[in-house]
């Protein structure tokens, strides 16, 4: 190292006073003519995508914004506000609460769905990956959506017209309907895509990497985070917990034998 600038490295951005490049295009460009959807990209990828490719990126985000009070992340922001804590406090402990069991199916699914293309073997990859992580799916099935997830049908049918209009290839959005024929025939009853495998088809059809199917519903989800805590806020209340005061937790009395 010669200098503190070659400290931090980075392609993203340059500037000076006065200018601001944002992979080599100037921001005074970039507003008011890149949609947010284009913007995510060029950050994420250095390059513009084209008007399909981005309306299906911007269709995953939004289908993903929200999920209702009993998701833990919406729960948490509304909770951390009752508590008395700012937005971007909120935000940030909510965003947190998006893991591997909440939030990170999206990734697990477009992970799944690149060893099914790479090996051929999708009976194969899926119970490898039941003997890896457990008997769940990423990206099938619901407890709450029965029959079906309603957003789940609308992507795929965007992905199925992006593939007919040369947008992506649509070869993910096959393997991930194959992986749901194969788990209803499996289990002998329907086990339908959800949004998190939905939205694992797009992300991959686009060519981003697994870690940032999880990055991306972040962001999405950071939207609903926003809206909730802003209306807790707005409704005021105090110390509200994940349930009304006259319920209570089942004790367990303590062997002391």
């Amino acid at each position: 190292m010669s200098d503190v600038a070659d400290w931090w490295r980075t392609s993203i951005i340059d500037m000076e006073p006065g200018r601001i490049d944002i992979r080599g295009r100037p921001i005074a460009d970039l507003i008011g003519n890149t949609s947010f959807a284009q913007m995510i990209w060029l950050m994420l990828r250095g390059d513009v995508p084209s008007d399909g490719q981005a309306q299906l990126l911007e269709a995953a985000l939004v289908a993903a914004v929200d999920h209702g009070p009993q998701a833990p992340s919406i729960a948490t922001a509304r909770m951390a506000v009752t508590c008395g804590a700012s937005l971007n406090q909120a935000m940030s402990s909510a965003v947190n609460m998006l893991d591997d069991v909440h939030g990170g199916a999206g990734e697990q699914a477009v992970e799944l769905y690149h060893r099914i293309a790479k090996s051929g073997d999708l009976e194969g990859e899926v119970a490898g990956w039941r003997k890896e992580h457990g008997k769940y799916i990423p990206g099938f099935g619901h407890r709450f959506h029965k029959p079906v997830d309603p957003r789940a049908p609308r992507l795929m049918a965007l992905v199925q017209d992006a593939a007919s209009g040369g947008v992506v290839e649509g070869h993910f959005g096959q393997i991930g309907m194959v992986v749901e024929t194969h788990l209803t025939e499996r289990a002998g009853k329907p086990v339908p895509m959800n949004i998190d495998g939905a939205t694992a088809v797009i992300f991959a059809e686009l060519g981003f990497d697994a870690p940032l199917a999880r990055g991306l519903f972040c962001l999405s989800r950071s939207v609903g985070i926003l809206a909730h805590a802003w209306e807790q806020k707005q409704q005021g209340g105090r110390n509200k917990g994940p349930t009304p005061p006259s319920y209570r937790w089942t004790y367990e009395k303590p062997n002391t034998r």
